[in-house]
């Protein structure tokens, strides 16, 4: 398909010129051709457009140095240049609203088509005939102003259409570029409203999953994200083959503290023991949750007894090192706690809650040999709940 037909009308007797006339008018019916055919190979249309772009502005180059060595007014130099950077900004602002444009093979036609006529026949017809004079010795003032002269009506007509034509498809593309990248920012300020509503909801979704798995007083933790979490840390367990620490935390005489101090210095309490529990887990993996009351419960993977033990005792330092009173205590003068550990290997024999119960039963020993101490249970105890024999008690005064 040829977008614009080359005859001999269109030279100006300047072999230069004429040259790379031909050569744009062959660029564009390649363009051309490639947009009638669709994107089927848009590397090419780019690669094309590419060499177009590049070409003009090399070809206006070459005309401005030629307009400057024939010395041509300075008036029809202005305007020459300014028509060139104009084509340049219209023509790259078209091709890269392209896609966005419902006619775009059209508009480029129609526009290419009416710059070309108007830039062949109409200015640079005008700067050749100025050359031409004033090579023979015309002035440039009155070789420029000649231009306004006739040539015939016809001619006159022709040109004035062709100007007409051109700077009404330009202003009508100008328009169309500007509205299309005005429809593309509020596509773009839609798509980073829908981005932040969007991380909004994440957010939320976020900050809801947390609740859902955080006991609202203490913060730490609930018993129903521990339960899941057990359930998963005793089948990696089971997998692996490596024990899996527990241990049963209970606030000594927390009724006695209540009634004392109150409700809200309770709920205060539990949030300092809770904080000063947690403050003795030193890995990512080890989980403090609260277990239901004045009972907490932290669970320790790849934990043997002998090391549940050992977190145990950094736990009872911590908690003791609040120092909080407690009058009503009959085992301290401070706020004490009781803690039953237990370790297991997990197997198909047994299930998690066999973990549970082994450090229950730890707790429960803890508490009947005098409470502010902890207790181990044995590990390889069938029944999974007596205190370690030889080791009953580990206990703070």
């Amino acid at each position: 398909m040829e977008t614009f037909v080359w005859d001999r009308h269109f030279t100006t007797d300047l072999d230069t010129v004429d040259d790379q006339h031909h050569a744009l008018v062959d660029l564009i019916n390649r363009l051309g051709e490639h947009l009638v055919a669709g994107p089927a190979d848009d590397t090419d249309l780019e690669a094309i457009f590419g060499q177009l772009a590049e070409y003009a502005i090399y070809h206006f180059a070459e005309e401005e140095n030629l307009m400057a060595a024939s010395g041509v007014d300075p008036r029809h130099v202005d305007e020459h240049k300014d028509l060139h950077r104009r084509f340049v900004n219209q023509v790259q602002s078209m091709w890269h609203a392209r896609r966005t444009i419902a006619t775009a093979t059209t508009v480029l036609h129609e526009f290419l088509a009416a710059w070309l006529s108007f830039h062949i026949l109409g200015e640079d017809q005008a700067m050749a005939r100025q050359i031409k004079r004033i090579a023979e010795g015309e002035s440039p003032g009155v070789a420029y102003a000649r231009e306004a002269d006739p040539v015939d009506n016809a001619t006159t007509a022709l040109l004035g259409a062709l100007r007409n034509l051109y700077h009404v498809l330009s202003a009508q593309n100008d328009d169309l570029v500007i509205a299309n990248r005005n429809l593309e920012q509020r596509v773009a300020e839609r798509t980073e409203a829908l981005a932040r509503a969007n991380a909004a909801l994440t957010d939320a979704n976020r900050q809801l999953e947390k609740a859902s798995r955080t006991d609202g007083l203490l913060g730490i933790a609930n018993r129903k994200y521990f339960d899941e979490k057990l359930r998963e840390e005793w089948q990696r367990g089971r997998r692996e083959r490596h024990p899996l620490g527990l241990i049963m935390l209970d606030v000594d005489h927390f009724k006695r503290y209540n009634d004392s101090y109150g409700h809200i210095a309770g709920d205060a309490c539990l949030r300092a023991v809770a904080g000063a529990a947690g403050g003795a887990l030193k890995r990512p993996g080890d989980l403090i949750a609260r277990y239901g009351g004045e009972e907490l419960v932290i669970m320790l993977p790849h934990t043997d007894v002998a090391g549940a033990l050992a977190v145990a005792r950094q736990v009872l330092e911590h908690i003791h090192a609040l120092a909080l009173p407690h009058c009503d205590s009959p085992v301290a003068p401070h706020v004490t706690v009781s803690m039953g550990v237990a370790s297991r290997f997990a197997d198909t024999a047994r299930s998690a809650e066999s973990l549970i119960a082994a450090a229950d039963a730890a707790l429960y020993a803890a508490k009947e040999a005098g409470r502010n101490r902890i207790c181990g249970a044995t590990p390889h105890d069938p029944q999974a709940g007596a205190a370690m024999p030889d080791q009953p008690t580990e206990g703070l005064r």
